[in-house]
């Protein structure tokens, strides 16, 4: 168990945290020195968890550390309903078998995250499955309609007159329900969780409990750097990724995104990441602070040492020895907010023209640092030293620099 004084333990459990109800509340149990009882809660709707998920599972981590109980709490039963979880149409309800599958290979891998020893995992159908018809309705009882239409998405579809369905309204009153079922003392969630975390603090009220805090955290965007991570844009990176995948993964994405990655997936003391950021500010090239981040992440995911034997992969793939003999190394000057990758392309002298870049970028034909890419929209920003393939034979060296205003 880390040992820290009440302000340690709130500068580092408040890192990356997006807002904690109530505030002074949360500062309170800490003080008393309590084993708080921690809860987060997921769905099994994908048989993958990716690096999005573990934004969570790290802020988990923390607070098994700081010795407190982790309750990892899986939504086998709600995972039956469907969340449109902000959406504005409703998620499909998976099936039991569909929910069962996915629940094993989640439980498989939170382990490369939190404790097993110190981890409790339960399952909300423990409880929910046990409950009656009366019970239900008793559950329902303790909660209005008119407050569930304070949710956003129900009241942009009801103001639409677009279709809420009934149990939709169960959805959040079965994971406030778990909060009273488990004693919650917080409760983690995504930012798009709010509501439905705080539905919980008030049954909990309803039930005679001590409401539990709410504390939620951003969601994190994907390697895009624009939308949410997740499987459907393929801006997401798994935990289970291959070592190597999942460190050039890392080294692909933005400058200004890395320092988002570090606050949000790194173990890294606050104080480190303040010293990297001096480091930079300095003149330290943003790529070698990257390049810690994704060993840190391929070592957490694939044991000690794979990091580094990552970092030698992906060096030796890029070195000057093994590229070809012939490789063009081209300066390109870009704006301070960075050129769009297609005029990059054009620019670098590898197409005709930038209508021809983007062709190839949606065909899937442009690699950065080996890594494919087709996001149309990427923003190169000025960096010393980058890879860009174009097709099979067409590749240059760039130093992309910024450009100087008169």
């Amino acid at each position: 168990m880390v040992k820290a004084s009440v302000d340690e333990m709130l500068v580092e459990l408040m890192r990356g945290v997006d807002e904690v109800l109530p505030s002074a509340e949360f500062k309170d149990r800490l003080k008393s020195g309590k084993r708080l009882r921690i809860k987060a809660g997921f769905d099994p709707t994908a048989p993958d968890l990716h690096l999005g998920h573990t934004v969570l599972l790290n802020k988990l981590r923390q607070f098994q550390d700081y010795g407190h109980e982790v309750v990892f709490l899986i939504g086998d039963f709600t995972g039956m309903i469907g969340d449109p979880t902000g959406k504005n149409v409703t998620r499909p309800p998976l099936t039991r078998e569909e929910v069962k599958a996915n629940a094993q290979t989640y439980e498989a891998q939170i382990y490369k995250i939190l404790d097993p020893d110190k981890t409790i995992v339960m399952f909300n159908s423990t409880w929910m499955e046990n409950m009656s018809a009366s019970d239900m309705i008793g559950l329902a009882a303790k909660y209005t309609v008119a407050r569930m239409l304070e949710r956003d998405d129900f009241n942009k579809r009801y103001l639409e007159q677009r279709a809420i369905a009934i149990h939709e309204f169960l959805y959040p009153l079965v994971q406030g329900y778990d909060s009273v079922a488990m004693c919650a003392d917080v409760e983690l969630g995504g930012t798009d969780q709010k509501f439905n975390l705080l539905v919980g603090r008030e049954l909990q009220k309803g039930f005679g409990q001590t409401p539990q805090v709410v504390m939620t955290l951003p969601i994190l965007e994907g390697l895009d750097g624009v939308h949410k991570m997740g499987k459907s844009l393929g801006n997401y990176v798994a935990i289970d990724d291959p070592p190597d995948d999942l460190f050039g993964k890392i080294m692909s994405i933005s400058d200004e995104l890395m320092w988002r990655y570090l606050d949000l997936l790194s173990f890294k003391p606050v104080g480190q990441i303040e010293a990297m950021h001096r480091e930079v500010s300095r003149g330290e090239n943003p790529r070698n602070i990257k390049a810690k981040l994704a060993i840190e992440l391929v070592d957490r995911f694939h044991g000690p040492g794979t990091g580094e034997k990552a970092r030698e992969n992906f060096d030796n793939r890029f070195s000057r020895g093994h590229l070809p003999e012939n490789l063009d190394q081209i300066q390109v000057e870009v704006g301070p907010s960075g050129m769009p990758i297609a005029n990059v392309i054009k620019l670098a002298g590898l197409v005709e023209s930038t209508s021809e870049a983007l062709r190839l970028l949606k065909q899937g034909a442009v690699k950065l640092d080996g890594r494919r890419e087709n996001d149309m929209k990427l923003i190169l920003k000025p960096v010393d030293d980058l890879v860009l393939q174009v097709g099979k034979r067409r590749v240059a060296r760039l130093n992309l620099i910024e450009k100087k205003i008169s």
